[in-house]
């Protein structure tokens, strides 16, 4: 069988390219496809479309509108069942979740954080704010591991200075990503005369038992985050006991192969993953609670 390559101008991951990708992932919409044999052969299939053209976000610019026109001008208008996944950065963006470290004062642990760790002590002020409670430190590689607000566990609160302009600009999470997600998918969906979208808010996080850093959904709107797949039976006719997917999150990651971090691609398109559109869960089913989790 041979399946079609879309060519890409200038080598991988181009701007310019429209960058799609092809992925044999969970249980998705089956799609023919023709074969060198007589027959046709089915396969799942899902599309993953980089959305290109889009301009730098500033606080008050019109997100959903910005994504609209970016993907209608590159030839891949939003249709009905489309699931977008957005980065965190632009949605934080254009809420205005910058902030200038020249004007935050730092407290006296803020500084005796900073002095442990070798990190700039308005940085740590501020991670400071945006998180519930420091779960792990490593003074040594200057690492402080919070949980977030929100309930997330990752470096720094969350806060970075990637793809923000100005030298001491930093990016905070959204305040509520589920209403960022939500506020995207009710805007587009009305932009496409009411047709139904899903929307993921991504972000980049370590990982804890593996290196490198992978993307994970912080906040979610009218998809379901966890396939539940208890009670069914696997191909052998065994009862799956524990085995639930991280759907959300499993998206965002597959997501960032065409978003990348440096190509100005902030926003992807998944095109042909089955799901519910009506699911109100938010990312509040992805978060493990504390009495469930073994490493605190």
């Amino acid at each position: 069988m041979s399946i079609a390559r879309w060519p890409v101008a200038g080598g991988n991951c181009a701007p310019e390219a429209i960058l799609r990708i092809l992925y044999f992932l969970m249980p998705i919409r089956a799609a023919k496809v023709l074969t060198d044999e007589p027959n046709m052969s089915v396969f799942p299939r899902i599309e993953i479309i980089g959305v290109t053209g889009m301009p730098e976000i500033k606080e008050g610019d019109n997100l959903s509108l910005a994504i609209f026109e970016a993907a209608r001008d590159q030839g891949t208008p939003l249709a009905n069942g489309d699931i977008l996944v957005v980065t965190q950065k632009v949605v934080s963006k254009s809420e205005g979740r910058l902030v200038n470290l020249n004007d935050v004062t730092p407290s006296d642990y803020a500084k005796q954080l900073a002095a442990d760790t070798g990190k700039d002590a308005r940085l740590v002020e501020l991670v400071l704010l945006e998180s519930r409670s420091i779960v792990r430190m490593d003074v040594d590689r200057g690492v402080i591991i919070t949980e977030t607000k929100h309930g997330f566990v990752c470096a720094n609160a969350g806060i970075d200075s990637s793809n923000v302009p100005g030298e001491d600009v930093v990016c905070l999470l959204p305040v509520d990503s589920d209403k960022s997600a939500q506020g995207i998918r009710n805007a587009i969906g009305d932009l496409i005369g009411g047709a139904q979208i899903g929307v993921v808010v991504s972000d980049t996080f370590g990982r804890a038992w593996r290196e490198g850093h992978s993307n994970f959904a912080i906040g979610v709107a009218g998809v379901e985050p966890m396939k539940d797949y208890r009670g069914t039976l696997d191909a052998n006719d065994r009862e799956l006991k524990v085995t639930t997917i991280a759907v959300a999150d499993e998206l965002a990651a597959a997501a960032e192969m065409v978003t990348a971090k440096s190509i100005n691609v902030p926003v992807a398109i998944v095109r042909g993953y089955e799901y519910g559109t009506n699911s109100t869960n938010g990312i509040k089913p992805m978060i493990r609670d504390r009495s469930k989790d073994l490493f605190r």
